[in-house]
């Protein structure tokens, strides 16, 4: 049977420090480390009671009473860095970093951060940040939003935080980051080979080399290993010592001392010159990886108690002692009286009430509507004069789907200067569809931002900008390529109201370019027909226009809804139906509108085509399109309507149960894969119909070339479906 490692390390440490001549102290002059001994006592204690939390943490877990017991055992020099910051730098930290918050709080006195961390163990309701739904380091007042299992995810918003700071500045915003402070981002050294770090810190330092703001500081928390797995010798220094537009700074991490005087650096380098820096913290590793890790599977006696040799509070104990900080009785008074302390906080908060049902665990899916926002511009007739040049006249005749939403998204950046747009290629060029022609020009570079080719870049430098009051329209080219990114919205977007309890939101919208339809063009890359990926993400509004006027009235809703709702939509625009004028014939332009005579559409709310009781189709996007021109074969036998679903999540259930009032024979028609579409939850929703059918995309991708639409829903399968249907309704 193993020995408990939490208790050998902490007899170990009693029994050092009853003989502190058998402390191992390194030679180190503290004379211009730029601590003095009220601050080294201080982060001495930060980490004393970072070490006694864990230890509780694994108590009350036998016991049943706390969950999640991944600890900071190790790493507790990292409350050095805390004190080289200043509290308004908004952190976003590893999963270790429980010292760094505790030294933080005590930049504002009236915090009580152990109990606050007690609750959040414990699982309490009353947890200030996530009210029981999770273990996190989170906290509104310290400017830490809470990161869950941090493997890497959390640096693109880190990075688009930091890019948010100069920028708010540049464009006179109201910030909720002062304008001199800098994003921190710690993370392991086992994340550092994560495409999520690389391609975050790739943006990061090509910002930075192009002479672009961009002050952040990534710390790398180097233990050597990631849960068993170890780190190669100077893999991460030999990585990022040299490279281009990023500041490399190492420190010993087992040296407050040390700690503190590179990080008061390297914080220094960010605030002042606007660059990031990268922190290589060398630290260990203490009781494996988290409470149930048996890390004696995978290491040796030797490598674990070198490991535990090396234990950081032995280190900064033996510092103080050798300065004449603190002797060493003095220091087992204060660990035995932090100790107690905590073990009596404890008791108490296991006793505070938990979660106890599906609301109160879901209160905080959705986002609490904003108390305040900053006023709108008043725009005249002669600002969208000036601005809209030629094309303000042309606002009076019929358009296609991709030109008013170009009008749409010019209208909205004029009258709210918040709105910051994000994509590849959306700048001169104005997009792969021209959507975002002119945006550029008339808004500049600041406001309209070309991105990297990276989907995680665009989608974390939207969340971070979010943090800082902006409001992020970001483009993903093509709905197959959000696939690169989608956890960047499932991991880090959709989840920060729920872990923080409303405290923290980054409402956005995201506008893909998807769906299928395009004619020899691209093949399944960019002719998508799945966008399942989003659905089952709580929180998060999926809408789809299926012509230019409703792309224009709900894009201006979900502005609404992002902006003073403070939700998460993804804006999803039929690619096939950009250009599309006609709806019968050539020329038609029954699928053209006028910009100027769109009416509002509000969140939830369907559309319809027809009034019949005879027969209903279901759809949106391309389907919708396609339902109208085969309602017109059949119209004259089969009274018809056809609902436009408009909000594919969440399903607007009502609307469509009211929209379908009288009518028994029902046909759905999602240009979606059979497997995982909308179209299983219609099905689910109208099951006690008497007549119900759905005709979908087969399970397959989309081919190049004349076979493009051979798997798709088509105007003369609808036709024959909607025949079979009524067939069996007249049986």
């Amino acid at each position: 049977m193993s020995l408990d490692r939490a208790e050998v390390v902490h007899q170990n440490f009693l029994n050092k420090l009853q003989a502190p001549e058998t402390l191992n102290i390194k030679d180190y002059d503290i004379s211009d480390a730029g601590l003095d001994k009220t601050a080294a006592i201080r982060i001495f204690k930060s980490q004393l009671v970072s070490r006694h939390l864990d230890m509780i943490a694994r108590k009350l877990q036998k016991r049943g009473e706390a969950f999640y017991t991944i600890g900071s055992s190790g790493h507790e020099g990292n409350a050095a860095i805390a004190a080289a910051l200043n509290v308004d730098d908004i952190a976003f930290l590893h999963y270790r970093d429980a010292a760094f918050l505790i030294e933080r709080s005590k930049k504002k006195p009236d915090t009580n951060i152990v109990w606050d961390m007690l609750l959040s163990f414990t699982a309490s309701s009353e947890d200030p940040i996530a009210q029981g739904r999770h273990k996190v380091l989170g906290s509104k007042e310290l400017f830490v939003p809470p990161q869950t299992s941090t493997i890497a995810s959390h640096l693109p918003k880190a990075v688009g935080a930091a890019f948010s700071i100069d920028l708010n500045k540049k464009l006179k915003l109201e910030n909720t980051l002062p304008h001199n402070s800098i994003s921190v981002c710690s993370f392991g050294d086992a994340s550092v080979n994560h495409s999520t770090a690389t391609g975050a810190i790739n943006t990061a330092a090509w910002t930075s080399y192009q002479e672009n703001p961009m002050p952040i500081l990534f710390v790398c928390e180097d233990n050597n290993i990631g849960i068993s797995t170890f780190t190669p010798k100077d893999w991460v220094k030999n990585r990022y010592e040299n490279h281009a537009g990023l500041k490399y700074f190492e420190c010993d991490g087992l040296n407050i001392f040390d700690t503190y005087k590179v990080a008061n650096a390297a914080q220094h380098y960010v605030r002042v010159n606007r660059r990031p820096a990268f922190l290589h913290f060398n630290c260990v590793r203490l009781y494996g990886h988290a409470g149930a890790d048996a890390q004696h599977a995978y290491m040796s006696q030797n490598q674990i108690e070198a490991m535990e040799a090396d234990d950081p509070l032995l280190h900064s104990a033996g510092l103080l002692i050798k300065n004449k900080m603190m002797t060493a009785p003095e220091i087992l008074d204060l660990y035995d009286q932090i100790e107690s302390e905590i073990a009596k906080a404890a008791e108490k908060a296991i006793k505070r009430p938990k979660l106890k049902n599906a609301k109160d665990v879901m209160a905080s899916i959705v986002p609490p509507k904003r108390k305040a926002l900053a006023l709108e511009n008043k725009v005249s007739e002669s600002n969208r004069k000036e601005l809209f040049g030629r094309f303000h006249d042309a606002q009076k005749e019929p358009a296609h789907m991709a030109k008013l939403i170009n009008w749409a998204l010019h209208d909205a950046m004029l009258k709210h200067p918040e709105i910051v747009l994000a994509g590849e290629d959306i700048g001169p060029k104005g997009g792969v569809y021209n959507v975002t022609a002119n945006l550029h020009k008339n808004f500049g570079p600041a406001r309209v931002i070309n991105t990297l080719l990276d989907e995680q870049t665009i989608l974390g430098l939207s969340i971070g900008m979010a943090h800082n009051n902006i409001l992020p329209i970001a483009e993903i080219q093509f709905l197959a390529y959000l696939h690169n990114a989608e956890d960047q919205l499932r991991g880090e977007a959709a989840t920060l109201s729920f872990f923080s309890s409303g405290q923290y939101t980054n409402p956005m919208i995201i506008r893909v370019a998807g769906l299928a339809y395009q004619r020899g063009f691209g093949g399944h890359f960019h002719n998508d027909n799945s966008f399942n990926v989003i659905r089952d993400i709580p929180g998060v509004i999926v809408a789809c226009p299926s012509n230019g006027a409703d792309a224009v009235s709900m894009l201006r809703e979900c502005i609404r809804l992002a902006r003073i709702e403070q939700r998460i939509i993804v804006f999803l625009e039929p690619i096939a139906l950009y250009m599309t004028k006609d709806l019968h014939e050539e020329k038609d332009i029954e699928w053209s509108f006028i910009y100027n005579d769109v009416k509002p559409i509000s969140y939830g709310q369907v559309g319809q085509y027809g009034d019949g009781k005879e027969l209903a189709i279901v759809t949106y996007g391309n389907g919708y399109y396609l339902s109208c021109q085969a309602m017109k074969e059949f119209e004259r036998k089969y009274k018809t309507r056809i609902i436009d679903l408009r909000w594919l999540c969440p399903l607007p259930e009502k609307e469509i149960l009211k929209a379908l009032k009288g009518c028994d024979n029902i046909l759905i028609v999602d240009e979606c894969r059979k497997t995982g579409s909308v179209s299983e939850e219609l099905m689910t929703l109208l099951h006690d119909k008497k007549n119900v059918a759905r005709h979908t995309a087969e399970d397959s991708y989309i081919p190049l070339g004349k076979a493009y639409a051979s798997t798709l829903p088509s105007k003369e399968t609808i036709i024959k479906q909607a025949k079979e249907l009524m067939k069996k309704a007249d049986k």
